[in-house]
């Protein structure tokens, strides 16, 4: 977890240097393209990630997507690509960077791909917990994806950008919660070590209180024509885990907010933004969630609770003043971390449980447990991916893991920009990073 702050934190301060040392060029041309291609699975039924075990969906019940932005400044293009998924491995995110730049020539450095985090989507891994990957939709998604990148960078256009951020701690909440000393729980190998809990549920007697803060900042970020001021997309950034439900696949909530978007800022604009794109991304919420444990349950389903998003960001861009004097700058690193690794007993543990269960995937979390510890002992380090962004005085940062909200915070009060965002599942889904405390 240090190591992988500690190089964000020099990617973020490097990238700001860019600009403070005089080492980026003076912006030629801003421009700005926008694109969304349907990601839709044509092969039904297909597997579905999001939940414990592997399931099957056998319809489509909203859309999916890749939504992408491409930016330039004259000098440095960049792309960003916020994708309706559960999370994108590191190899299929690859796979789309050499496709999208062998059509566009936007090296694959420069570019940015990052899952939603819906739990509704197509399995594109394995090892999702205790689903693989679907075979069909691998084959397909790659260069649907690198479409949408292919199709921005055609769409680019003299552009101005601009961005707010906004209060939106009455949208998210810290999903773990602290157990009482007395009423530690039983972890999936029989020992008592159970101290915090996910979604410990209204009110619940036996834990005290959240295990950390909630990052409560919502960003909004908009491009719009240089020359008539034609709204051509908005990306915002909100630290919520999703809010899911229904059987079949579904861009979850993210679909919904994006749905909103396009359709008032296009009404708002009749006739002169057909092109609209609007995107939701993840940031860091791998503890955070929509739900308030420390209150009674809320009578909310996901459209009233899209409806909200929807309604902040619209305000949040009402307010945006557009530049079009701002340079880009991007930069990344990869590491090969080491993960922690089963012991000989918990892998003999694992064997037996392995052997019982064959090739057939697990069938409860005893199997999912099982199957990951022996994978873990087979595959003991991890490339991760870290990537960051400057436009301007804004920040981006790029992480491929489930991240924790104060882990989130603590990348904006490093970053020596005026402004930060962090988006998570970003080039790869490498697990949790829980925080040092």
């Amino acid at each position: 977890m240090k190591p992988l702050l500690r190089s964000l934190g020099m990617i973020v301060f490097g990238i700001a240097s860019l600009a403070a040392e005089g080492w980026a060029a003076e912006p030629a041309l801003f421009q700005a393209g926008m694109a969304r291609i349907d990601i839709s699975p044509q092969t039904l039924p297909a597997l579905k990630n999001g939940g414990f075990l592997q399931a099957k969906a056998d319809r489509v019940d909203d859309p999916l997507h890749a939504r992408s932005m491409v930016l330039s400044d004259g000098n440095e293009m960049i792309a960003i690509v916020i994708v309706d998924s559960c999370m994108l491995p590191t190899e299929l995110c690859d796979q789309i960077k050499h496709l999208a730049s062998e059509q566009t020539g936007i090296p694959t450095n420069r570019i940015l791909i990052s899952a939603t985090h819906t739990h509704s989507a197509p399995s594109v891994m394995d090892m999702c917990l205790g689903t693989s990957k679907d075979e069909a939709y691998v084959k397909f998604v790659p260069a649907e994806i690198a479409r949408s990148i292919v199709h921005a960078r055609k769409n680019l256009q003299p552009a101005k950008i601009g961005w707010a951020i906004v209060d939106g701690s009455d949208l998210t909440n810290c999903r773990r919660w602290i157990t009482r000393n007395d009423r530690m729980g039983i972890d999936p190998f029989d020992q008592k070590t159970v101290r915090a809990m996910m979604h410990p549920g209204y009110q619940n007697p036996d834990y005290t209180s959240p295990a950390g803060p909630i990052d409560p900042w919502l960003t909004v970020v908009s491009v719009v024509s240089a020359e008539s001021d034609r709204p051509l997309g908005v990306l915002a950034n909100l630290s919520m885990h999703y809010f899911g439900g229904g059987p079949g696949f579904s861009a979850d909530y993210f679909g919904d907010v994006t749905r909103l978007l396009e359709s008032r800022i296009s009404d708002a604009n009749a006739g002169s933004a057909p092109d609209f794109v609007g995107i939701m991304s993840q940031g860091t919420s791998g503890d955070l969630h929509w739900m308030d444990y420390s209150s009674p349950r809320q009578n909310i389903n996901r459209q009233q609770y899209s409806t909200q998003v929807a309604d902040r960001i619209t305000l949040a861009w009402k307010t945006i003043d557009h530049r079009s004097d701002l340079s880009l700058a991007m930069a990344e690193k990869r590491l090969t971390i080491n993960r922690r690794t089963p012991s000989e007993d918990r892998r003999q543990w694992a064997r037996s449980i392995n052997a019982e269960r064959l090739d057939q995937p697990p069938r409860n979390r005893t199997e999912v447990y099982a199957q990951q510890a022996e994978w873990i002992h087979e595959n003991p380090t991890a490339e991760v991916v870290l990537q960051a962004i400057r436009i301007g005085d804004l920040g981006i940062t790029a992480i491929p893991n489930e991240v924790y909200g104060i882990t989130g915070l603590k990348l904006k009060r490093q970053s020596p920009l005026a402004a930060t965002f962090n988006l998570e599942l970003a080039g790869g889904a490498n697990g949790y990073i829980p925080p040092p405390e």
